[in-house]
């Protein structure tokens, strides 16, 4: 059985309760290979692939030779469009098309549940029961990260009803803290990040998403 601390948003002051986490969640193998592979597709499909450079064949200019093939004492050379020379073509450059990459959903889910574990084993993972701002206010979300003794570069997982303004802009503002629903976080931004600070309904659905995706 694993457990966290969990703070209480109405006496983030107070000493913390010890719960129970998912296993499934935050007690596997942490799959370093299975890790590499989801943040390298993720970072390979967050690519417009619209870098292009021209061929020899299509730079203007060289319809002729620059000069006569012998006698000159130079090397021959048949167009000044040629790779070799400056503004010419470029050989084998990138060109536009589809280079997305796809791993399979279960690799997907064993990378985050690695990802979530590895969080968890770090002692990187903070529970609250939930975060009541009433309204956007940045002071208000600093002084409970403040409070809870969070990393200044954290993820912020929430389930997708409490993904409501107020939640949201008020750690927008905040340099290093980002905000993500349970139901679409991936590994890449759990292991971008050097904490993970998880709602009570962020686990709940977690945990559910695990079971849709099993």
């Amino acid at each position: 059985m694993l457990e966290a601390n969990l703070y209480r948003f109405a006496a983030l002051d107070a000493d913390p309760e010890r719960t129970e986490v998912p296993e499934k969640l935050f007690g596997a193998e942490v799959n370093e290979d299975l890790l590499y592979r989801a943040v390298r597709v993720y970072l390979q499909n967050q690519r417009q692939g619209t870098a292009s450079t021209r061929t020899r064949a299509e730079v203007a200019g060289g319809g002729r030779k620059p000069w006569r093939q012998k006698g000159v004492g130079r090397a021959r050379h048949g167009t000044i469009r040629s790779p070799l020379w400056r503004h010419g073509g470029v050989t084998f450059g990138p060109v536009p098309g589809p280079r997305r990459l796809r791993l399979p959903k279960r690799m997907r889910r064993g990378a985050l549940v690695s990802a979530l574990s590895g969080r968890y084993r770090e002692s990187a993972l903070w529970l609250v029961d939930r975060l009541g701002f009433d309204r956007p206010h940045t002071k208000a979300a600093l002084e409970v990260l403040r409070r809870l003794g969070c990393p200044e570069k954290l993820l912020v997982v929430v389930s997708s009803e409490e993904y409501q303004v107020p939640v949201v802009k008020s750690l927008s503002n905040i340099p290093g803290v980002s905000c993500a629903r349970a139901v679409s976080v991936n590994a890449y931004q759990v292991l971008a990040h050097d904490g993970l600070l998880v709602t009570v309904a962020g686990v709940q659905e977690l945990a559910g998403r695990m079971n849709d995706e099993s």
